[in-house]
């Protein structure tokens, strides 16, 4: 039977809990195996509280590696679209982390990229060639750790270790096939190239999906102090799932994953060391309904998919609503089917998003209300766009967004640029 371990973190000491998740498998020393390099996949998807790795984890982490013979660890990840990883390290404090533990920081928007196929979906992606040619091409060489967060997500049920490795890939290519696709495509990304360990780090863990606002932290974040490991990340996963009330049978990434042959998902045929009762909850990846009472969402009846143009949409609406007291006033079109009378009845300002509704509603408002009251984010889910668009329409200056002087966000912007940085950012004085 493969096996997982759950281990507590006992009076804090989270470098011991970790030590009891390599335990079972020989140690840190067995696991990192003479490899000489370690890289540390973590959750860096924004610098919001709760939503990334929390940086003890990562600093503990390195700390171990390097006691068990690592003669260079590095902590990486390439954050979510509308931001660039090394704000999210600086501002998360994972960078400061990183240094403290003699670990170096990995910005993989930055720096030389080449192309990988997707296996299944066929079409090409762009990753940092660190993965290309460390964890794909020197995968013997060189140990690859995946530390991703306890946490729901309401687009793709959880994020867990299989999820985690979305962040390999550029943010422009995570655009296309976010819709129906969206857990084929995770499950490609993992046939690619596989973590040797899992741990998912839940000293806390987050309900109703992975980027709540700070507002609703009372709602949507508690306190667990649990570290969940092993060497089969789909394993590690489907007792992460478990632990947040999900059965992983029913998080579609993992069963296309399983069903290739890339892990077990059987509960049943997995030994978990340790006692995960006290641990296990009822969580939910749907988002709180809590928006803008005067924004109008109006979806397409044919198709408005929950992976992409739908629920990425909402997210950003609640975290501006929430954190930020952005006003409403607008109205937002997406998805697929519309009749031209129901397009007929919308004023403006309107907010279309998403191909389909570019196709189908963008030219019919366009025409009638003219492009001062119209704005356009197209693609499946364009992050940056959406938040480009919102933020004005909402009041809200995206420099405010940055818990940082202007000068720092700047400086740091200018030294990624530098470092030929691929993210995608909204301009700063969005209108």
């Amino acid at each position: 039977m493969t096996r997982v371990v759950v281990a507590p973190v006992v009076e804090g000491d989270i470098e011991g809990a970790l030590e009891e998740i390599f335990r079972p498998f020989g140690g840190a020393e067995a696991v990192l195996g003479g490899r000489r390099e370690a890289f540390i996949k973590v959750n860096a998807v924004d610098f919001k509280p709760y939503c990334h790795t929390d940086p003890r984890a990562v600093k503990a982490m390195a700390g171990i590696l390097y006691r068990a013979g690592a003669s260079r660890v590095y902590v990486m990840d390439n954050c979510t679209q509308g931001n660039f990883t090394r704000l999210v390290f600086r501002v998360s404090g994972l960078e400061r982390a990183a240094r403290e533990a003699g670990a170096i920081p990995l910005y993989l928007d930055e720096g030389r990229q080449v192309e990988v196929t997707l296996p299944t979906l066929g079409y090409k992606v762009h990753v940092s060639r660190w993965v290309k040619e460390r964890l794909m091409e020197g995968r013997d060489e060189n140990l690859y750790l995946s530390l991703p967060k306890l946490k729901t997500h309401s687009m793709a049920t959880v994020t867990l270790g299989v999820k985690n490795q979305f962040g390999l890939i550029m943010q422009a290519d995570r655009i296309r096939d976010h819709n129906w696709n969206l857990h084929r495509k995770f499950a490609d990304i993992f046939m690619l190239v596989r973590p040797h360990f899992t741990v998912i780090e839940g000293l806390h863990a987050m309900n109703h999906g992975h980027y709540s606002p700070e507002g609703l932290a009372e709602e949507c974040v508690e306190e667990l102090g649990v570290f969940i490991g092993g060497e089969d990340t789909l394993a590690v996963d489907a007792v992460g799932a478990d632990l947040l009330g999900i059965d992983p049978r029913e998080v579609e990434h993992l069963k296309l994953a399983a069903e290739e042959g890339q892990g077990c998902i059987d509960l049943e045929s997995i030994e978990v060391i340790g006692d995960r009762e006290p641990f296990r909850r009822r969580y939910t990846p749907e988002l709180l309904p809590v928006f803008p009472p005067d924004v109008r969402i109006l979806e397409g009846s044919e198709r408005c998919c929950r992976e992409g143009c739908n629920l990425n949409t909402r997210m950003l609406l609640q975290m501006l609503h929430v954190d930020f007291r952005g006003r409403g006033g607008f109205t937002i079109c997406m998805g697929k089917g519309w009749e031209e009378k129901e397009l007929e009845a919308v004023e403006g300002p309107v907010l279309v998003v998403g191909d389909c509704a570019a196709e189908e509603a963008y030219p019919v408002l366009l025409r009638r209300l003219g492009k001062g009251r119209v704005r356009l984010s197209p693609g499946c889910n364009d992050l940056r766009s959406v938040l480009a668009n919102l933020a004005p329409l909402m009041g809200i200056h995206p420099v405010r967004m940055v818990p940082l002087p202007v000068w720092e966000s700047t400086w740091l912007l200018a030294k990624a640029v530098l470092h030929r940085s691929t993210a995608r950012v909204p301009p700063l004085w969005a209108r």
